[in-house]
């Protein structure tokens, strides 16, 4: 049985067919949701702007000229979302020097808040992927959008132009910068980049429990269990772009899906 192609059903949603709009939707809800969780920290603000952006999706489809990419063009349409969403979690630009100063504070040599070796994987999970998501908050959102689509989802420099609407010159140029300030930043402070720094994950749980940083009984990435396993990766993690492509892929809320479905069987601007 051949498989159809995202164009195609771009194609078909564009002349109604209302289930091949609703795959599409499955399809990309995910990448949309993943980079707005990077962009924004907090899986909230991440699941508010990604039921907008789908939205948007869905209305524009029309436009979509398939001279690009399917996911290029999705990209780019969310990428013009999240460089203008306003913060509803975290609010203030966070800096590299005061949030070296938060990671300089705080160590705890075990972890005193549980006993349970799952429940710590958890914990130190949750530390790992809150801390290194942070760090790019640290970087202005033009930069943060180019090192993600860049460094992390790995594209290149002609598809990382088109998302970021900037020349591949200049994408290039604003992704060495970015990698500089990450490079910078996390060989002068992470432990699991350069084993001589104090931090370490799980030195940082009962501190960040303490300041509400994490909430055991209301993790915000670490919800799965089989996550944890990525806890054994860390000690073969060997730059700053290891570092985040460890993390997991985080799971599009249902409400989101239901809420889009709702917008997908009563539109008719597409």
């Amino acid at each position: 049985m051949k498989m159809i192609s995202l164009n195609d059903k771009v194609k078909s949603a564009v002349e109604g067919d209302k289930k091949a709009l609703e795959e599409i939707v499955i399809q990309i809800q995910g990448l949309i949701y993943n980079l707005a969780v990077r962009m924004l920290w907090h899986p909230d603000d991440a699941k508010d702007t990604t039921q907008e952006i789908l939205i948007k999706v869905i209305t524009n489809l029309s436009s979509f000229n398939h001279k690009s990419k399917f996911t290029t063009w999705v990209y780019r349409l969310a990428s013009n979302t999240l460089i203008n969403f306003q913060n509803k979690k975290l609010k203030q630009q966070v800096y590299f020097d005061q949030y070296e100063h938060q990671l300089q504070q705080g160590f705890s040599e075990t972890i005193a808040y549980t006993t349970n070796k799952a429940e710590q994987n958890l914990l130190i999970q949750e530390a790992k992927i809150g801390c290194s998501n942070a760090m790019l908050q640290c970087l202005n959102r033009e930069s943060r959008l180019t090192y993600i689509i860049g460094e992390i989802l790995e594209f290149n420099s002609r598809e990382g132009a088109i998302i970021c609407n900037i020349t591949p010159e200049n994408f290039r140029k604003r992704l060495s910068r970015s990698k500089k300030s990450l490079h910078n930043f996390l060989h002068k402070n992470c432990g699991i980049i350069n084993t001589n720094n104090t931090c370490r994950c799980y030195k940082k749980v009962d501190n960040s429990i303490k300041n509400k940083n994490i909430q055991p009984d209301n993790l915000l990435f670490a919800k799965d269990i089989k996550n944890t396993n990525l806890i054994k990766s860390i000690e073969y993690i060997q730059n700053e772009v290891d570092l985040y492509r460890s993390n997991p892929e985080y799971d599009t809320p249902d409400l989101i899906l239901k809420e889009v479905r709702k917008i997908v069987s009563t539109n008719r601007n597409i």
